[in-house]
């Protein structure tokens, strides 16, 4: 685990995204106290002052297969104490997919894991993210988030991810000072500003309300250079942590010039003219 400190070191980051397992395989890596205590170890000793753990893409919190529902279950309960452990400010998680099921009864079962999961963990928040794509999916506009985040138990260990790419792959225009205004009003209005955890700082591949969700190199997108200095420049959102999944410049993993540059479109929009 040490070593995701390591790579944000490299990297200049004071925020970073961690999977606690492979994201594409239900075994959980069993981690020792030991692991726990060099990871906490480790960041004290580094810039890195917030970690997300994100969770893996296997998981359907909606689910109505019963072994689907067990392994989404104990794979996110084992996340979230992975993050009572190392201090995580939240797991990241996409609330699950309808699949041939009303979208009433699927938000049900997700609020019910949801709420088993938290239950089986002492602190460690989840963090809701805004979905981009199949119709299927819930939490795809802040009305739906606002009220899982209700009925899962409120704002106390529940909070809201926003993605730049979801939000423009929706219909959001956040390439826009104003469009971003628009937004965030959106989720003071219905969800709360001080619930709003994490930034994910992500170009998209497709025009605004294609609804796909397709990561374009940072800067190379239909979001653009121009457009994340918007998103980024938003006045409300300053302290908001941000992460860069990717891809990066070069179109692989994100790397330092990534984050970089992330970093350049934030300094050249919050700067006072």
């Amino acid at each position: 685990m040490p070593r995701a400190i390591e790579r944000g070191e490299e990297m200049s980051c004071e925020a970073i995204q961690i999977f606690n397992q492979s994201p594409r395989m239900w075994r959980p890596t069993r981690y020792s106290e030991r692991d726990f205590t060099a990871f906490r170890e480790a960041q004290k000793q580094s810039r890195v002052q917030v970690v997300a753990i994100h969770m893996i893409y296997l998981i359907n919190p909606a689910a109505k297969d019963r072994e689907m529902r067990k392994k989404s279950l104990d794979s996110l309960a084992h996340a979230l104490r992975v993050g009572d452990e190392i201090g995580a400010m939240g797991v990241v998680v996409h609330p699950g997919a309808l699949k041939d099921d009303t979208r009433a009864n699927a938000k049900k079962r997700s609020v019910k894991l949801i709420k088993e999961a938290l239950a089986r963990s002492d602190r460690c928040p989840i963090i809701y993210e805004n979905t981009a794509g199949s119709p299927q999916l819930l939490g795809r506009d802040f009305d739906e988030t606002a009220e899982l985040i209700d009925k899962t138990g409120g704002p106390k260990r529940l909070g809201l991810c926003v993605d730049s790419c979801h939000l423009y792959a929706t219909g959001y225009d956040i390439a826009t000072p104003e469009g971003m205004k628009e937004m965030v009003d959106e989720i003071e209005a219905k969800v709360g500003i001080k619930q709003l955890k994490l930034l994910h700082v992500n170009d998209a591949t497709d025009p605004l309300g294609s609804n796909r969700d397709r990561h374009a190199p940072i800067g190379k997108g239909t979001i653009g250079r121009k457009g994340l200095r918007a998103f980024l420049g938003e006045p409300r959102i300053q302290g908001v942590p941000a992460v860069l999944e990717g891809p990066g410049i070069a179109g692989r993993s994100p790397d330092r010039r990534s984050v970089q540059l992330v970093r350049h479109l934030w300094r050249e929009a919050t700067r006072k003219k």
